[in-house]
């Protein structure tokens, strides 16, 4: 344990230099390179009209060109005509990612959260027109709703359906990882699908962008006199979960200059951990990222500590700070450089004077109370 601790403390001091490496490659590089590894997933180029990918399950899919022959040594399930002109999406950070190649108008047929829970306009336009259906929810899929859609890829987070896409000749692409991507693979996780639809130039631009927004954030916050102890999770009725240190959120806060106290913890996103350890590091915190919204009780400190009684006497809600996600958050994907930037402001207030928060609000004390309220 304390070798993984002096590695990743060791990590993030160099995390600077090496996003600058890779936010110095050419458009030129890209478009000639033949293996790329991001996190768990991989982009191998084996020719021109054959590109191999292995996606977070460590399935591998083979991309061919829609006018190409098909290959003799590839299961229909496994093959993906390219460009992709057809696409269902679980999740929201799968949408996001299709927006930020901007390919989300034209290719997402089918999504598995209602019209009134999307706050992105494509979707809510699509659903409206009848392009984009809704399939149920995530655990209920209607499989033959689906079918009706045509996809040609679908994107989700859950290996469950992967037997029943198969039956169906469909191909998945399993988009999650049983460990939570760090930063590096959080940023360039839209390089892993732009092959899927010929979009390699869109998202090398997209990276240098949030690339840009972090050498942004290590200058501002380098010299900062605070060092702010950050936590990032909630308690709920049966379990504790937390983003582990090697989630991208952990080394964004130290590279940030401040103190994540889940750095020692390593998995999952959303790990579940002992309360016992969540209210010790309660103790120390200044800082807590819940993950709820205001739709899910987070209006202010004093309504999350009566949804959960232990919260009320940590560090945060007593002499702290907490804030949490404001509801269309999760379906901000494309925009993680505004995101870093935000939460790189949170942490120091004092070298961000008057930024104005767009995805994150800090949580009164108590509830205000309407006027006239009780009389």
């Amino acid at each position: 344990m304390l070798n993984k601790i002096i590695w990743r403390k060791t990590a993030l001091m160099i995390v600077p230099a090496l996003l600058l490496f890779c936010g110095c490659r050419n458009s030129a590089d890209n478009e000639h390179r033949s293996f790329l590894q991001i996190g768990e997933f991989t982009i191998n180029r084996i020719s021109e009209v054959r590109t191999e990918v292995r996606d977070g399950a460590g399935r591998t899919l083979v991309l061919v060109p829609r006018d190409a022959p098909t290959p003799k040594d590839v299961a229909p399930q496994r093959l993906v005509r390219t460009p992709v002109q057809r696409v269902v999406a679980y999740g929201f950070f799968d949408v996001s990612t299709l927006r930020a190649l901007g390919v989300l108008e034209d290719v997402l047929v089918g999504v598995t959260h209602p019209a009134e829970g999307w706050f992105i306009p494509e979707v809510r336009q699509g659903m409206a027109q009848g392009k984009i259906a809704y399939l149920g929810d995530s655990t209920s899929i209607d499989f033959e709703r689906l079918k009706q859609q045509q996809p040609e890829l679908v994107l989700t987070w859950d290996p469950a359906i992967i037997p029943m896409l198969d039956t169906l000749n469909i191909p998945c692409v399993i988009t999650s990882t049983p460990t939570a991507m760090c930063l590096n693979a959080r940023m360039r996780f839209v390089q892993f699908l732009a092959p899927f639809f010929g979009k390699e130039k869109e998202a090398d631009a997209y990276f240098q962008r949030i690339n840009n927004a972090l050498m942004a954030i290590r200058e501002r916050t380098v010299g900062a006199g605070l060092m702010p102890k950050v936590m990032w999770g909630d308690i709920y009725e049966k379990r504790v979960l937390v983003e582990p240190g090697n989630a991208w959120v952990g080394e964004l806060v130290g590279l940030a200059t401040s103190d994540y106290l889940f750095d020692d913890v390593y998995g999952t996103s959303c790990i579940e951990i002992a309360v016992e350890r969540f209210l010790y590091s309660g103790e120390q915190a200044d800082i807590l990222f819940t993950y709820r919204d205001r739709n899910s009780g987070a209006t202010s400190k004093a309504a999350l500590a009566r949804i959960n009684p232990l919260l009320k006497n940590i560090r945060p809600f007593t002499h702290g700070k907490v804030y949490a996600p404001l509801p269309h958050y999760y379906q901000s994907g494309d925009r993680l450089d505004e995101i870093l930037t935000e939460i790189a402001a949170i942490l120091h207030p004092e070298v961000y004077p008057g930024y104005q928060y767009r995805y994150f609000v800090e949580l009164p004390d108590t509830d205000t109370v309407p006027s006239g309220a009780g009389s």
